[in-house]
């Protein structure tokens, strides 16, 4: 019996010790499962809301891409009737901006082109030692059969008969009339006109002619001298009104005939009348710019041998002594 009260004491006492030991693991539990709750409860609508949007956004792609490109050809409609439909005052303003725009490019153009023409003009001034005065040219001829142009100087300028007239070029004239502010200018492709010039490179003499044609003609170059295509053609200084050595043309064709004493040569102009606007007028020339000792005996060698007496007069440049009315031409 006492074995047997003593075993009945011992279960009672472990059902009593587990059920103490069961009580806290249960509260162990449900405070960490108070505890998971409240962190998913703050946690779990960011959570949930991300994956099901990132679920939706995948599902959805390929209608959403469809969609796209179904709205497109609309979307660019609109643009274009937006475009169609702008204000007129916008499409004004900018009509008129553009407009100002080419006007100014075509001013700056236009400048440009006349610093350049200035810029040579100084440089054959420098170049040459010249003692001259700039023009500005203000007409053209109003007769068909003559080449001349006007300039905007005259006798109150300085400017008399005979001065020769350059572009940046070279030689373009002679003023063969002189008004108190401006002057007729006779170009050298005048039929007219005649030069003492010479062929920069055998040096060879002759006499530049105009023609009716707006052509040069280089005239009294013996068939024993050498010309040839390319060669310049420059003043020769004899007769002391140009300068020597300013360029006059350009040779393009020598032909020989048969038993000829002289080269048919013809040059062509530096520069157009149609080209020209600002122009020196030569006012002066010293003597080193004069034909040397050598070149008039070079000269009168040349028309001892071949010239005629018909060919010593043919005329060439208005001499600085002559005035408006003589018809004189020297040597």
């Amino acid at each position: 019996m006492p074995l047997t009260g003593k075993g009945t004491n011992t279960r009672s006492g472990l059902r009593r010790g587990e059920k103490k030991t069961g009580g806290k693991t249960l509260l162990i539990v449900v405070v960490i499962s108070l505890a998971l709750m409240t962190i998913g409860t703050r946690e779990a609508p960011a959570a949930v809301l991300g994956r099901v949007r990132t679920a939706f956004q995948t599902v959805t792609m390929p209608v959403r891409y469809v969609g796209s490109l179904m709205t497109a050809p609309f979307t660019a409609a609109g643009n274009i009737m937006a475009n169609l439909t702008s204000d007129q005052e916008t499409l004004s303003e900018l009509k008129a901006e553009n407009q100002r725009l080419l006007a100014r490019n075509a001013e700056l153009e236009e400048a440009a082109m006349s610093t350049e023409r200035l810029e040579a003009l100084l440089a054959l001034q420098s170049s040459y030692s010249l003692t001259s005065t700039g023009a500005r040219i203000i007409s053209g001829s109003s007769d068909s059969w003559a080449a001349t142009v006007i300039i905007d100087k005259g006798t109150s300028s300085g400017v008399a008969v005979g001065m020769p007239v350059t572009d940046g070029a070279g030689v373009i004239g002679q003023i063969i009339d002189c008004g108190l502010n401006t002057s007729l200018v006779r170009l050298i492709t005048d039929e007219n006109s005649g030069v003492s010039a010479m062929v920069q490179q055998s040096r060879a003499q002759g006499v530049l002619k105009g023609t009716a044609t707006g052509s040069l003609r280089l005239t009294l170059i013996r068939t024993d001298q050498t010309v040839e295509a390319g060669n310049t053609v420059i003043t020769s200084g004899l007769g002391g009104v140009f300068p020597k050595g300013l360029p006059l043309g350009k040779v393009v064709s020598v032909e020989k005939s048969p038993g000829a004493l002289y080269y048919e040569i013809v040059v062509e102009p530096l520069s157009s009348a149609e080209s020209l606007e600002e122009v020196l007028v030569i006012t002066a020339i010293n003597d080193a710019q004069r034909a040397t000792a050598e070149d008039i005996a070079e000269a009168d060698k040349q028309e001892t041998s071949g010239l005629t007496k018909d060919d010593a007069l043919e005329p060439l440049e208005i001499s600085s002594e002559d005035d408006e009315e003589s018809t004189d031409y020297d040597w």
